[in-house]
């Protein structure tokens, strides 16, 4: 099939030299989302919570160009800038994973991109 990539203004745009996804056959492979709005507006000035419902958001709307959803994830990688910030995100996170979540790391950074607080990326599957 070949390599696919995934672009959508539903989501927060790449704010570099890469794609919001790539996929190959039925894998999807997300950049991080953080917390910017379809229009690039950083929110890196609000709470862990709304940072992370947000990139959550941005994660769901880039899967969904991908033609697949939250309920396909296989594994996640949370990036926080303070771990303390962990059962915040957790909290907010799970609201999106609610039954059968998937695999998931967790693990501070020593800073994100734009003074965000959280980043998240993710493997899924298309159906």
């Amino acid at each position: 099939m070949g390599k696919e990539t995934i672009r959508t203004d539903d989501a927060a745009p790449a704010a570099g030299a890469y794609s919001q996804a790539t996929t190959e056959g039925d894998l999807v492979f997300t950049a991080g989302q953080i917390a910017l709005t379809p229009e690039g507006e950083p929110l890196d000035a609000e709470p862990i919570e709304v940072q992370t419902e947000r990139a959550l958001e941005n994660l769901e709307a880039v899967l969904e160009a991908a033609g697949t959803g939250l309920e396909h994830v296989l594994k996640t990688t949370v990036f926080l800038a303070d771990i303390d910030d962990f059962e915040a995100m957790n909290e907010v996170y799970a609201g999106y994973f609610d039954s059968d979540p998937p695999a998931r790391s967790a693990i501070q950074a020593g800073a994100l991109p734009l003074g965000m607080a959280v980043e998240i990326e993710a493997v899924a599957i298309r159906p």
